[in-house]
């Protein structure tokens, strides 16, 4: 039988303090934020059923974040709609006006989906086409864990840049609005649900 060699009070205490450092390099480097050092862009969601706030991560998706700051800063998304709305899903918006006429918009940018990041309930992410590269100005934000939309799991994932840090009781409440077909479209709210402002906190206020 292998002896049973206790550790000492010190090797407890050193093993500890190497765990503790190996933890704290590890840290993604928004995770500094508290000290003022690597501040992560916030936007603000003024809807016509409540305000909610998103913190956004261009530590992972930098090119996804950008082409959103753009368009928020342009005021691009102002008086469009989420129009796409299903329960226990996500809610999708950022390309419609409330009558269902598609606003044109920059070129798409890569895909930048990472199993890193991936699609749980509160976080935002860039809706597309079938073409991984596609996607321009409309996102999602997930309302449960979406698991089989993270990346690898059935193709190249689709790409989180975020997720809501305050207000999620707003975005659920926009989940359970009724729903209906429009323009062709399916999970079209009766009542339209008004993005009537997006601003980007700290800098446009």
């Amino acid at each position: 039988m292998t002896p049973y060699v206790p550790f000492s009070r010190h090797l407890v205490s050193t093993l500890l303090a190497a765990l503790a450092a190996l933890c704290l390099a590890s840290a993604p480097a928004h995770a500094q934020s508290d000290d003022g050092d690597a501040q992560t862009p916030q936007v603000r969601f003024v809807t016509s059923h409540g305000e909610f706030v998103l913190e956004l991560r261009p530590d992972v998706a930098p090119e996804t974040v950008e082409n959103f700051l753009q368009y928020a800063r342009e005021g691009f998304y102002d008086g469009t709609v989420f129009h796409r709305v299903i329960p226990g899903f996500m809610i999708q918006g950022g390309g419609f006006t409330p009558e269902l006429s598609r606003k044109p918009t920059r070129d798409p940018i890569v895909n930048e989906a990472t199993a890193d990041l991936p699609n749980q309930r509160g976080t935002i992410a860039m809706a597309r086409t079938s073409n991984p590269d596609s996607a321009t100005s409309q996102f999602f934000i997930n309302v449960v864990d979406n698991d089989f939309l993270n990346d690898g799991v059935r193709g190249p994932g689709y790409a989180v840049f975020g997720k809501v840090t305050d207000g999620m009781d707003v975005v659920d409440a926009i989940a359970g609005v009724e729903t209906g077909y429009a323009r062709g479209m399916r999970d079209v709210p009766v009542e339209p649900v008004v993005i009537e402002q997006v601003s980007v906190i700290g800098n446009d206020e």
